[in-house]
């Protein structure tokens, strides 16, 4: 963060000075909402949530070295008291922004893929210059300005994620963080009953590239027709990736490996180069080409976008991790959220990766689908009964959709054993007394279910 006295974030904010709190004192970052991670020289924004508020930890963020609390009501420390913190920390986030005129904001949405996308674009940029980029996904009204608040004089990018949950949320982030260039990946299922249809995911989506000024760009997915009618919406230059031969930014020769991890030929207007994903799952392809074709429109060679693509392993968390275990049991754990055409994704990850082997899948029911909540988790039980499963267990007292599914596939002549468990300790119970040397466990559910925890049972705890 850029250094910035009280009395200053006091006026940004609209906030008055309480608390003995010396408008002098200057604020060096970072900006934190949980006061464990107050250190000197940083501002703790004081939250009120549903289990706990931050007002109530004020005293022990400044005994930490926390300049100052930016609050909402009297604390018993120095403090900067403004009528809604959200507010005052996105006012905050987008005064710094616009002080830092040497800085690319680079922005990435879509219904799947935004985090992979971003921290393969955040690897490429840091090529060239400084980057900042969200931790996992910080992506909302919160984690956006928190990252924007990370940047100072010498950050030359911002590479952020951009997520919403209804029409105008992408909108007000951009706002904050005006961005150069737009990333817009695809248009899926992700919160279908949130929005009420893909046509008004579009609209949301559509709000990253509607904010790019005409000096900017872009990049779309020439592959989803929902994604490529962007172009319509945008004053910038567009420029276009994906599998299509009309893309300039494309993957050529796509193939899979035993481990299900992607090869292919990177080709762009100047030449092409060979890139092989330590990434899993062939839809990490999509990925990898929106962060090249943003990468390319900054300058970078080809040969060192493929170099990049190629060594960079997964950054966050619960995403298609692969972990071998000593006794030759693979778990995949791809957790961190799930969704239609995310569960397909993961299912053929899983065929590429399994092989001959025997293959188990742990999913829980998918949520914020909406009217077609049963269609669509029915669906999912399908597509799993249909995968080649040994077993299926799923998690959670609204299987019943999912369960039906994958019966009724097993009726079509696939035949997993499919069980329902009430929770995630009695599917890690389940899964240890069927696993044998050598068998593959996918796991794979909306962040709510917590299914992370069967892969940290299966793994003698959490590891990362």
């Amino acid at each position: 963060m850029i250094p910035l006295p009280l009395a200053r974030i006091a006026e940004i904010t609209s906030g008055a000075l309480a608390g003995m709190a010396d408008p002098r004192a200057v604020v060096r970052g970072p900006v934190v909402i949980d006061s464990r991670a107050a250190v000197p020289g940083s501002l703790f924004v004081a939250f009120k949530g549903d289990r706990a508020d931050g007002h109530d930890f004020a005293a022990q963020a400044v005994e930490a070295g926390a300049v100052a609390v930016l609050a909402e009501r009297p604390v018993e420390a120095p403090a900067v008291i403004v009528g809604d913190t959200m507010a005052a920390l996105a006012a905050l986030a987008t005064a710094v922004c616009a002080e830092l005129t040497g800085s690319t904001v680079i922005g990435v949405t879509g219904s799947a893929g935004k985090t992979t996308t971003k921290d393969l674009l955040a690897r490429l940029t840091a090529r060239i210059g400084p980057t900042i980029a969200p931790v996992g996904s910080f992506n909302n009204e919160i984690g956006h300005p928190l990252t924007v608040l990370k940047a100072d004089e010498t950050t030359r990018y911002q590479v952020l994620e951009l997520s919403a949950r209804g029409v105008g949320h992408i909108a007000e982030l951009a706002r904050i963080a005006p961005p150069k260039i737009g990333v817009v990946l695809n248009v899926g299922t992700a919160h279908l009953g949130v929005f009420g249809g893909r046509e008004a995911i579009a609209r949301a989506k559509g709000e990253l590239v509607e904010a790019l000024p005409a000096d900017g760009v872009a990049v779309l997915n020439a592959d989803d027709p929902l994604v490529a009618a962007m172009a319509e919406r945008t004053a910038a230059r567009v420029t276009w990736y994906g599998r299509a031969a009309s893309a300039a930014v494309r993957a050529e020769g796509v193939a899979v490996d035993d481990r299900g991890r992607a090869s292919f030929t990177l080709r762009t207007p100047s030449g092409a180069a060979p890139v092989s994903l330590r990434l899993y799952g062939e839809h990490a392809v999509e990925n990898a080409l929106a962060a090249a074709a943003a990468a390319y429109e900054l300058g970078l060679p080809v040969a060192t976008i493929a170099e990049e693509l190629s060594e960079a392993e997964p950054r966050s968390r619960w995403r298609m991790e692969v972990t071998d275990r000593a006794d030759g049991v693979t778990v995949i754990n791809d957790a961190y959220n799930a969704n239609p055409d995310s569960m397909r994704a993961a299912f053929g990850a899983l065929d590429a990766l399994a092989g001959a082997r025997r293959r188990f899948a742990v999913v829980a029911s998918l949520q914020e689908l909406g009217e077609e909540s049963d269609a669509l988790n029915e669906g999912v039980g399908r597509l799993a009964g249909g995968a080649g499963l040994t077993g299926l267990l799923v998690v959670g007292d609204d299987a019943g959709p999912i369960l039906a599914g994958a019966r009724a596939a097993a009726g079509d002549g696939a035949h997993p054993a499919v069980t329902h468990v009430p929770d995630v300790a009695a599917a890690a119970a389940a899964l240890e007394a069927a696993l044998e040397p050598g068998d593959v466990v996918l796991i794979k559910g909306p962040r709510v279910a917590g299914l992370e925890r069967v892969a940290e049972a299966l793994l003698g705890g959490d590891r990362r």
